[in-house]
């Protein structure tokens, strides 16, 4: 099944939450518990996109609620947006793992997700129209900017974005997902977070200016 042929042509944000529900375009719906759609602010000027919920927000039913959850709500705080003004999604909806034992092992999601959840996407950021779409990491990248770009290459400044739903204005900016600076050694961790966190300030500063 394609996605694009649940979407309601020009929905918002609760219709297409309710369409993704049902979703099974690729083999993660039958594992995972739910799907994960996005959350925040539906005019958010910035939209965060990440690679897919992890075991708690699979669970919980949201997205970036876990401890890279955290860290990012902490980050995007520290980077000078408001409470509430960001709308946070991510690339794959469903939760693709791994069973060891009873543990649940996040394992990276396949280009075939990323494409079959593309339409999601899409439709969010259509239905946002937000002015800077923040790319978390490798598959956010992958998934809404192509293969040309690399987060340690291209991080923290912004360029033009022309991916799923975009519009004439739309801005991008590609920074580290959260969950990286979790797996970082203790004595790089800090810099790994105040690097985030200047990536961020960067979205935040332009749509503040706007």
């Amino acid at each position: 099944m394609d996605a694009s042929t649940l979407i309601p042509a020009q929905a918002d944000l609760p219709t297409l939450k309710s369409a993704a529900a049902g979703c099974t375009a690729c083999e993660l719906y039958e594992p995972a518990t739910q799907t994960v759609f996005g959350t925040g602010n539906p005019a958010a000027k910035v939209l965060l996109v990440g690679e897919q919920p992890g075991d708690v927000e699979d669970q919980r039913g949201l997205p970036f609620v876990g401890p890279a959850g955290k860290l990012l709500q902490r980050a995007v705080a520290e980077a000078g947006f408001g409470q509430g003004a960001v709308y946070v999604t991510n690339a794959v909806k469903h939760f693709r793992f791994e069973l060891r034992g009873k543990r649940r092992i996040h394992q990276t999601p396949q280009p075939e997700h990323v494409h079959a959840c593309n339409p999601w996407v899409a439709a969010e950021i259509a239905a946002v129209r937000p002015e800077i779409v923040v790319c978390l990491g490798a598959t956010a990248v992958k998934a809404l900017l192509g293969s040309k770009y690399r987060v340690t290459k291209d991080r923290g400044s912004l360029m033009p974005y022309t991916g799923p739903g975009a519009e004439s204005t739309t801005r991008a900016l590609i920074t580290i997902h959260p969950s990286a600076i979790l797996r970082m050694p203790d004595d790089a961790r800090e810099k790994g977070y105040d690097d985030l966190v200047a990536d961020l300030a960067v979205a935040a500063g332009a749509v503040a200016a706007s």
